[in-house]
């Protein structure tokens, strides 16, 4: 498959942490359609390098863009761009399912009762609409955190392993939703021990 023009790039990261030099010269690059599957062992750096992605840490050397232009020059619509769902799904132990995404969802943009329970019927945690999230299993709270995503509209999702604690079936449901993003012209970054396999979209892979 040919590969897109890049939207996401990253050039040179280098970033230490203390002694450790964490990332060490690393480049990618992501356009529209496509997944960059970032994949290693514990501790080389992938969640590192995704929360660098996001903006959410500096690096000593190296330059992240967008379109173009330095993500923290076009901070306001780089951020409208992202969701970021990270190891912690950030859920309110006491609001219910729904109650979580019409939160943080609703920050971004108007959110439909109906659009909200529809999807978590399709990632298969509709039963869990009602319950509090701290009666919810970890698969379940991962999918709820993923419809957060997917609900934001946000062209690219980055993804912290986004399957963990998933069953055979939801790690399925989860990568037909990552399949369907890319169809729409979006862009994924994902770190997962995982092989990525979707039936659909450019995967590209970057080893830590």
């Amino acid at each position: 498959m040919s590969r897109s023009e890049p939207i996401l790039s990253a050039e040179n990261l280098h970033l230490w942490r203390g002694e450790r030099h964490v990332l060490q010269g690393v480049s990618c690059a992501i356009g529209a359609g496509e997944a960059l599957h970032v994949c290693g062992p514990n501790g080389s750096g992938k969640t590192t390098l995704l929360r660098v992605l996001c903006g959410l840490l500096q690096v000593e050397e190296g330059e992240v863009q967008w379109r173009g232009i330095s993500i923290h020059d076009a901070s306001s619509t780089y951020h409208e761009a992202l969701a970021y769902l990270a190891h912690d799904t950030a859920l309110k132990g006491d609001l219910t399912a729904v109650e979580n995404l019409r939160y943080s969802v609703g920050l971004r943009r108007p959110l439909s009762n109906a659009e909200t329970r529809a999807l978590l019927v399709d990632l298969g945690v509709g039963e869990c609409a009602d319950l509090p999230a701290r009666v919810l299993s970890a698969g379940q709270r991962r999918r709820v955190a993923l419809c957060r995503v997917m609900l934001s509209h946000a062209r690219f999702w980055v993804l912290d392993e986004p399957f963990t604690n998933l069953d055979v079936a939801s790690s399925e449901q989860v990568s037909n939703a990552i399949a369907a993003h890319l169809e729409g012209g979006g862009l994924a970054l994902i770190a997962a021990h995982q092989g990525l396999a979707l039936r659909s979209g450019n995967v590209l892979q970057l080893g830590l």
